[in-house]
């Protein structure tokens, strides 16, 4: 993680909360902000169930931008509310563009 120090993370997340994958992206986005990488999430398919989880908000809350496609939440009869910025995918490829390393779950 030293070699991204000070650079960009985009993380998509495509799971629920419940799917194995969660932990993962939840233990890597962790020490990602640990060691100074700013982190850019963005939840689409199941992923948007996680948005308000407490781990996900805690993440939000320590810094890391938190983005849910707006789609999927409706699709899936989530409310749209200030748990994350709300969007597209034009802001999921802006996140790709932009940041040092993206990774998916």
């Amino acid at each position: 993680m030293a070699e991204l120090t000070g650079k960009k993370l985009g993380v998509l997340l495509t799971t629920a909360p419940t799917h194995p994958n969660f932990r993962p992206a939840l233990a890597l986005m962790k020490a990602a902000m640990e060691a100074n990488v700013r982190v850019y999430l963005y939840c689409i398919d199941e992923g948007v169930r996680a948005v308000a989880t407490p781990e996900l908000q805690a993440l939000k809350q320590r810094g890391a931008s938190l983005f849910g496609c707006a789609y999927g939440a409706g699709h899936r009869k989530i409310p749209l509310d200030d748990s994350a910025a709300w969007s597209g995918l034009t802001v999921l490829a802006d996140v790709v563009g932009s940041t040092d390393r993206f990774v998916s779950f």
